[in-house]
């Protein structure tokens, strides 16, 4: 079967454009430089065999009135991938939204299937080959974190299953609208997956800890229609499955973080494995990765957990190193140090993470060695 990317290793950059509680927005593709050395990164990624992306599509900036654009900042960004060769997973709403839209409205729906439909057609002209897109990022952190804890636009509170509703109904709308100018285009649903569990002194709290872990399939279930139907969803909306996955996707109920370390700890690929049982879907990882000197191991027992997987035969496509840029934090502007590369210099250039480098390599290397073990296998046969 051929890969679904044109690489496994997948770099993912940084893209929100979300609202503070100040009002301030960011944008974190200009925040990290990339927006002005698309060109730049996009030769570093090759020269590190990296040639696919996640990346964003800035709907607030380039919605300069209701149903009209300007796309001349996003097509020099989509001619400079086609020219490195660089394939993209475009995310059409990373969080941020145009000011004058209320996001529980009808209308947040039709505006958001009119630019995506015009987004994805502009892209089309410029592009061959097969398109990616996820339209709505992280649907089921999104609802919590603006419909429950306030944290993120539009900051209100015990509206989280509503707003995931409404970004589920604004994906299904907007996937029909893109088939309409890209009818073999791929879709990514992309969410965190998580695991909970009781503190060792409240064993019973398991239900609620089990009814809040099991939150998120919701989003995936309402897109291939098992839940809430009346939104429209069908098994074809459900194409490609987005895994993000970090130290902190796992907590005790009601308490704190369980680290890797910890014996409740649950190994990465038995939360896979439950996602591939439920759906039986193609599946990446479609963010992962940590600070500091932990890099490099965090993404060798990723890669440990990928193989298991593999060798399973469940179909894990990718794995997108995310941010692969340092970048400025979200609430306080520090310098988060995630990536593979740091900030950028005045001329563009940026200073690689040897250790990270040298681990991606090796990963590589070991990959490429299990592929040539399974097609000699296959050949046997």
């Amino acid at each position: 079967m051929a890969a679904l990317f044109n690489s496994f290793f997948i770099a993912g950059f940084e893209c929100s454009t979300h609202k503070l509680h100040n009002g301030r927005r960011l944008d974190l593709l200009a925040a990290t430089g990339h927006d002005r050395f698309a060109a730049q990164d996009f030769a570093r990624l090759r020269q590190h065999g990296i040639a696919t992306a996640r990346s964003g599509v800035r709907w607030h900036c380039l919605e300069t009135s209701p149903y009209h654009y300007d796309f001349s900042s996003l097509l020099p960004y989509v001619r400079a991938a086609r020219e490195a060769g660089i394939q993209i997973i475009w995310d059409l709403c990373h969080y941020g939204y145009p000011d004058d839209l209320d996001i529980f409205s009808a209308q947040f729906v039709e505006r958001f299937t009119h630019f995506a439909k015009a987004a994805a057609d502009v892209i089309a002209q410029e592009t061959s080959g097969t398109l990616f897109f996820c339209p709505v990022n992280e649907m089921s952190f999104w609802a919590w974190a603006g419909g429950d804890a306030g944290y993120l636009n539009p900051f209100v509170q015990h509206r989280s299953f509503e707003l995931k509703q409404q970004l589920v109904r604004a994906t299904i709308s907007a996937i029909d609208a893109i088939r309409e100018v890209a009818p073999d285009a791929r879709f990514a649903a992309i969410d965190p997956v998580i695991h909970i569990t009781p503190l060792p002194d409240r064993p019973g709290d398991l239900p609620w800890a089990e009814g809040h872990r099991l939150a998120q399939f919701q989003a995936w279930d309402m897109l291939c229609g098992r839940l809430e139907p009346g939104l429209g969803g069908a098994p074809e909306y459900l194409d490609i499955i987005g895994l993000n996955f970090y130290a902190n996707n796992q907590w005790f109920h009601d308490g704190p973080t369980i680290l890797p370390d910890q014996p409740e700890f649950l190994p990465f690929s038995s939360i896979a494995r439950e996602v591939y049982q439920y759906y039986g879907r193609p599946m990446f990882i479609a963010e992962t990765g940590t600070e500091g000197d932990a890099r490099p191991d965090w993404l060798r027992m990723m890669m440990g957990e990928v193989r298991v997987l593999l060798a399973e035969g469940i179909p894990m496509e990718g794995l997108c190193l995310y941010p692969i840029l340092c970048y400025p934090g979200w609430d306080d502007e520090r310098h988060c140090p995630a990536g593979l590369w740091d900030y950028a210099s005045e001329e563009g250039q940026r200073e690689v993470y040897p250790p990270l480098a040298e681990t991606l390599r090796e990963e590589q290397e070991l990959l490429t060695l299990l592929n040539d073990k399974v097609r000699r296998v296959v050949i046997d046969t």
